[in-house]
């Protein structure tokens, strides 16, 4: 009778605890040349992954569940994913050089200059280098395109610097 007693409320607590947060645990997806993967804890954190080929991407942060939405909060900002370290202004053109440690990462890297209702593009060479003459632009955009997040807005108008990234 104690072991029938011990194993119900065992199989009511767990059941109590998996109605407070069902997602609790360890979800992982893989396919060739892909995997990607969720580890929700008791606490309220979540760690990700996710690899692809030679792009790899984490996060971690906190989340809720709403009803049957699940909330995941991350201290990465869409939008910020470049670092200016410095700004100059030169007599013509547009100089952007971006650095990492990753020398692979240098190129690939998109960037979208608009000049008034006019849309250019241009990508980075294997130094991470941009040069370009346009004697002035009104914004400039830029993207990793292996890690093809939302585009991160590096000058608007009222900047006439040139910019140097991380």
């Amino acid at each position: 009778m104690k072991i029938l007693f011990l194993i119900v409320s065992q199989l009511i607590h767990f059941s109590l605890v998996a109605q407070v947060n069902p997602v609790i645990g360890e979800y992982i997806f893989a396919r060739q040349e892909m995997v990607a993967a969720f580890n929700f804890s008791s606490d309220g954190r979540f760690e990700f992954f996710h690899s692809y080929g030679a792009v790899d991407r984490n996060a971690t942060g906190k989340f809720t569940v709403n009803g049957r939405k699940l909330i995941v909060y991350s201290g990465k900002a869409a939008g910020k994913d470049f670092t200016i370290l410095q700004q100059t202004k030169q007599t013509t053109g547009y100089q952007l050089q971006f650095v990492d440690s990753n020398k692979y990462l240098l190129s690939n890297i998109r960037c979208i200059f608009k000049i008034g209702t006019e849309v250019r593009e241009a990508v980075t060479d294997e130094y991470g280098r941009i040069k370009l003459n346009y004697s002035d632009c009104d914004s400039i955009y830029v993207q990793h395109l292996l890690f093809p997040d939302i585009v991160t807005l590096v000058k608007d108008i009222n900047n006439t610097n040139n910019l140097s990234f991380s």
